[in-house]
């Protein structure tokens, strides 16, 4: 496996201290995934008032055709991702962004027929779908569709007309065992064969499904997997080198940007997901994934980065096998965009009260945010959720560093047949407290989507990070 080496190697701490027991002191929270109820209801009351940029992010949501009430899911028994398959996926993407974007705006707006329209979406694919196939792709459309779609059906879990426990076993028996298997078996691969995406939407599936499930042995092998596990996702082969000056080497960054980016929203999402639920992987390692995302948020704004020369294993095991190594970071294109920035520069920035110059920079070229139809047509503008700037955006609070408080969940949801919008929810809308290649198939059309218009491009600079007493306990 990749390691790192001299000062950089001596730069790479993990901290002693034992970490949180998973969803500590019984169930999951619901909702409980990327949007808790105070997030929810922080979203609605800054809309109401008319809050920048709550305003402009809202725009990008309701402007988009995903998300309009009426739309008419087109569900499949069987979903095919990959060559040599009747590819027919692109129909499940474009339905759970639409449930998700229903949902959410029902949250924010307020108006019952989005959540209807959410629901109907959802209980037609869990009434349907009863396999993912084609190539090793069809890992992917599990895993990035899997913890997209928990997160859509996180949103309505309580509505009256929803199908909880149908749609509870399509995730356990479609999604999640296709993501729990790759992360296990890599699909018949050596470990290293598939980049550090592949890992990253399985783990993320395999998180989310355990969530939205209240299974807690699932959500502890996902945690394990990112402290721990041996393929090329977990966050010390995600981000193999720590460097003095704050910033870690994202690995895929000698592969290409767009899937570079890709992965840095996939860690995001997965930290998101699991700090809600009371445990804290964005510090993990002495903020590890912090200087990762760093390090892409400067070297996508065209910065020069540092990059260790590294050779990966890849091929079958017991049959073809070859290696590649990657020397250099690669050529980058500034107006790429990916909605993937909002969500993890708040954290850092307005949850934990750190220094973060190119996250922020970087979520200032690219708000507001939009989602899953407003990144181009291919699957690669679908592999992230988005809605950041709405979603995402923080008051800064006082905080101290230390174990976050699982997502509180009301009294259970609302009561009778449809959930309460965060619109009219009693809830604080205060800031949240604390044979071939096997590699070579995969995500490989991503486009680079145009830059948002007017946002003036700001100068770079190197960040030194404030250096953290790394004497001081800290719950990981």
């Amino acid at each position: 496996m990749l390691k790192a080496s001299g000062a950089a190697a001596g730069a790479v701490g993990i901290a002693s201290l034992a970490t949180p027991s998973v969803a500590a002191g019984g169930g999951f929270a619901h909702p409980g995934l990327l949007h808790t109820r105070t997030d929810l209801a922080r979203m609605a009351a800054k809309v109401k008032a008319g809050a920048a940029p709550y305003t402009a992010g809202y725009a990008k949501l309701t402007a988009n055709r995903h998300a309009q009430s009426g739309w008419a899911a087109n569900p499949q028994a069987t979903v095919y991702r990959g060559a040599g398959s009747p590819q027919n996926y692109a129909t499940l993407y474009n339905d759970i962004h639409a449930a998700y974007q229903n949902a959410l705006r029902y949250h924010v707006g307020g108006d019952s027929a989005h959540a209807d329209t959410a629901v109907a979406i959802l209980n037609a694919w869990s009434a349907k779908l009863t396999s993912l196939a084609g190539s090793a792709d069809r890992f992917l459309a599990a895993g990035l569709y899997g913890y997209q779609a928990a997160n859509a059906a996180e949103l309505v879990r309580d509505h009256g007309d929803f199908e909880l426990g149908r749609f509870q076993e399509m995730l356990s028996k479609v999604f999640a065992p296709l993501s729990d298997d790759f992360l296990v078996h890599h699909n018949g691969a050596v470990v290293t064969n598939y980049w550090t995406n592949w890992d990253l939407c399985a783990m993320a599936c395999v998180l989310a499904t355990g969530i939205f499930c209240d299974d807690k042995a699932q959500v502890a092998r996902a945690v394990d997997y990112f402290k721990h596990g041996e393929g090329l996702g977990s966050i010390k082969h995600a981000i193999p080198v720590v460097h003095d000056d704050g910033l870690a080497e994202w690995l895929e960054a000698g592969r290409d940007q767009g899937h570079a980016l890709l992965g840095v929203g996939l860690m995001g999402t997965f930290c998101e997901m699991a700090w809600n639920q009371g445990i804290d992987l964005y510090g993990y390692d002495d903020n590890r994934f912090l200087k990762g995302a760093q390090y892409v948020a400067r070297w996508s704004m065209g910065g020069d980065v540092p990059y260790t020369a590294n050779t990966r294993r890849k091929g079958a095991i017991g049959g073809w096998s070859g290696s590649e190594t990657a020397t250099q970071a690669a050529g980058v294109d500034p107006n790429m965009q990916r909605p993937i920035w909002a969500m993890i520069a708040n954290h850092y920035t307005r949850r934990r009260g750190l220094s973060a110059t190119y996250l922020t920079r970087i979520a200032a070229r690219t708000a507001p945010e939009g989602g899953g139809g407003d990144y181009g047509p291919n699957s690669g503008g679908y592999d992230q959720l988005g809605f950041g700037t709405l979603a995402f955006t923080r008051d800064k609070a006082t905080v101290t560093a230390g174990t976050p408080t699982p997502a509180a969940s009301a009294s259970g949801g609302a009561s009778g047949p449809r959930p309460q919008s965060a619109a009219t929810a009693a809830a604080s809308a205060s800031a949240s407290p604390a044979g071939g290649d096997l590699a070579a198939t995969g995500s490989n059309d991503t486009v680079g989507w145009a830059a948002a218009a007017g946002i003036t491009t700001l100068a770079g600079g190197l960040l030194l990070l404030r250096r953290r007493d790394r004497a001081r306990r800290e719950v990981q």
